[in-house]
């Protein structure tokens, strides 16, 4: 099979698929592109690379590109998105997808008139323990889900050296959520309703953040399973010996499992047998740089993922509508939290002119 052709767009997130597609088979880095050019001429460095520019206009216009991997700030998906579509080029954009609805519409529009196809690169999903408890409750032999739990603590005061975290733009419920979020969704993609609360740390006060860090939240799909989400993003963190961080829970009706991240292990239990699977040894593939800051054998894995679903023409998951109905869901929750009563995903998705979208979901 021919090397996909890759050009990569904002270089500080975009570490990770650099290092992803470098090290696979499938994929050559054609261009890499960011404003700063300190930072392009570094990573050119770190992965004996020579092909770098600041102008987007010059990575969308570059023949040899096939797919651009998105990795600029949040607020700044949409526009990047559109412009690589309009381009002619398949797109992997990093979570959150969109920071929210406002131009989802013309988003989605843009993906069926190029007839590309668009990845959301929602990691955790390719990460050893979660990829391995989807597989496990896939055989049916977990039963019907009861509840799903999911959750992500991480002490991220390092992030706001970051100069646009500290701007409106930038939402932990978007930007860290959106993990936990998405493995909820993964197993009930019908959710219907959410009500919740959110509030500022004082840690992410005295850091000058700007929008809530920290959440509590409850959803309930079509069918009335309930799910619980919940997430801490600038404060301590209890020991991993104790907890994961991130963690995604299944209560099934012939048993339970929890997948954990930062110790890579998954734990299982069905009738009178438990067992616990771990995949220490795959560290350094997950882990390649900055310790567990970043994750860049998830990348690789979806980067991959994403090859094989170009060469048998299958349209990748999550796709652009799934992004869409992720994104719906966390506008919901910041609707909740605003005001203390709930909502419901199809009506946030109706005032946004997505109607086509709803029959994915339920009042």
């Amino acid at each position: 099979m021919k090397k996909i052709g890759l050009g990569v767009l904002g270089l500080g997130e975009g570490r990770s698929i650099i290092s992803g597609a470098v090290h696979s088979k499938l994929w050559e880095v054609v261009q890499l592109c960011d404003l700063n050019e300190q930072l392009g001429r570094e990573r050119c460095r770190e992965f004996n690379l020579d092909q770098f520019t600041t102008s987007m206009e010059a990575l969308l216009s570059n023949e040899a590109v096939d797919v651009v991997g998105i990795y600029t700030p949040d607020h700044l998906h949409a526009s990047h998105v559109i412009a690589a579509l309009r381009a002619g080029k398949h797109v992997i954009c990093t979570k959150p997808f969109l920071n929210d609805l406002s131009q989802a519409k013309a988003v989605l529009d843009a993906q069926k008139k190029s007839g590309k196809c668009v990845m959301v690169g929602q990691s955790s999903r390719f990460f050893a323990p979660f990829a391995r408890q989807r597989e496990h409750y896939a055989t049916g032999a977990f039963g019907e889900i009861i509840t799903v739990e999911a959750y992500y603590n991480a002490d991220h005061r390092w992030f706001l050296k970051k100069g646009w975290a500290k701007t409106d733009a930038f939402k932990w419920l978007y930007g860290g959520l959106s993990h936990p979020v998405d493995l909820v969704r993964w197993y009930l993609p019908d959710i219907a309703e959410v009500m919740g609360y959110a509030s500022l740390s004082p840690n992410g006060r005295a850091l000058g953040l700007k929008n809530d860090d920290t959440f509590q939240f409850i959803f309930k799909s079509a069918t009335g399973i309930p799910a619980r989400v919940s997430g801490t993003y600038n404060s301590p963190v209890i020991p991993l010996v104790r907890d994961s961080n991130m963690s995604c829970i299944l209560r099934c009706a012939n048993g339970a499992s929890q997948g954990d991240y930062y110790d890579l292990r998954y734990a299982w239990k069905l009738g009178e047998k438990s067992c616990v699977e771990t995949f220490e040894d795959q560290d350094d593939y997950y882990f390649r740089f900055g310790g567990h800051s970043h994750h860049a054998g998830e990348y690789q894995n979806y980067i991959e993922y994403f090859a094989r679903c170009l060469a048998e023409n299958r349209p990748p998951q999550p796709d652009v509508r799934e992004g869409i109905l992720t994104v719906a869901l966390m506008q919901a929750m910041e609707e909740t939290s605003a005001s203390g009563m709930p909502v419901k995903v199809a009506a946030v998705l109706a005032r946004h002119d997505l109607a086509e979208l709803v029959s994915a979901t339920s009042t």
